[in-house]
């Protein structure tokens, strides 16, 4: 009701603001920040029709992707890491107080595990791989564009969908998933460690009575999510550094672009999904 609420307020918002285009001065720069906004809107969406178009025809550049999937995944592999082993102290640190209160002390291993698998490790994730990799293709594509290698790269028969966008953004697809796997699987092993501190317990117990009531339905829309994070990650760092210019400013801003934007995306796509699921997979 909540998202239905707010999508209802911005369509009368933008019905308001669309008349008033153009009178004497009135609103004129959140209406010039709307124009500009469904303007970028277009040009992500004939970008991603473009790169769709040349994906899928050969010739395949494999070689690149096998070396884009081995870039994103091996270099984000420690942060991811260490992300997963915060969360999973935190999330055991924030609620054993209050499951303690309640008198559900027996509950809190489900809670941890439910709580990362579900949402916790899928969104840091998306997050902490977002500030590393959409930052790196941002400002790499940004300095191939400003430098005109991009157009080079044209002039050689060479197209630059196909290999320089289409492999960054199928590694972030593939790659995400995967990387959540490890970061739930770190995250759940440091809230046992971090339980065994204030209590001990073993940790085949621990895994017993977290994975106890954890079905495919918890755990495989949650995971499966990120592929859709990965996505809005590569396209939108993709695009980013392809319309960079102005340069080394403007492949500053396509970095700064691109992570801020994913970052704000996967967040807006996890409520979404987080619905969907919900709703599809009670």
């Amino acid at each position: 009701m909540v998202t239905h609420s707010i999508l209802i307020a911005f369509i009368f918002a933008a019905a308001y603001v669309a008349p008033n285009i153009g009178r004497a001065g009135l609103l004129s720069r959140t209406d010039g920040m709307v124009v500009r906004f469904f303007e970028w809107f277009g040009n992500i969406f004939m970008f991603f029709i473009q790169l769709v178009r040349t994906a899928f025809a050969p010739p395949y550049e494999f070689r690149e992707f096998l070396h884009q999937f081995d870039e994103l995944g091996s270099k984000s592999l420690p942060l991811v890491a260490l992300a997963g082993a915060a969360t999973g102290a935190v999330v055991l640190m924030s609620t054993r107080d209050s499951m303690i209160r309640f008198g559900a002390k027996a509950l809190l291993p489900n809670v941890v595990v439910f709580s990362i698998i579900k949402e916790t490790g899928p969104i840091i994730t998306a997050l902490v791989v977002s500030g590393r990799a959409a930052a790196g293709i941002g400002s790499e594509l940004g300095a191939m564009k400003v430098t005109e290698q991009i157009d080079a790269m044209e002039a050689s028969a060479v197209d630059p969908y196909k290999y320089l966008a289409a492999t960054r953004i199928l590694a972030c697809v593939l790659m995400l998933p995967l990387l959540t796997l490890v970061a739930d699987f770190i995250g759940i092993l440091v809230g046992w460690v971090a339980n065994v501190a204030a209590e001990p317990i073993s940790l085949r117990l621990f895994i017993h009575i977290g994975f106890k009531d954890v079905t495919f339905n918890d755990f495989l829309p949650s995971t499966l999510k990120t592929l859709v994070f990965g996505l809005i990650m590569g396209v939108i760092a993709c695009f980013q550094g392809m319309n960079a210019s102005g340069g080394t400013e403007g492949v500053e801003r396509a970095a700064t672009s691109s992570v801020v934007l994913s970052s704000l995306f996967i967040i807006l796509a996890d409520v979404i999904l987080v619905h969907l699921i919900l709703v599809f997979f009670p």
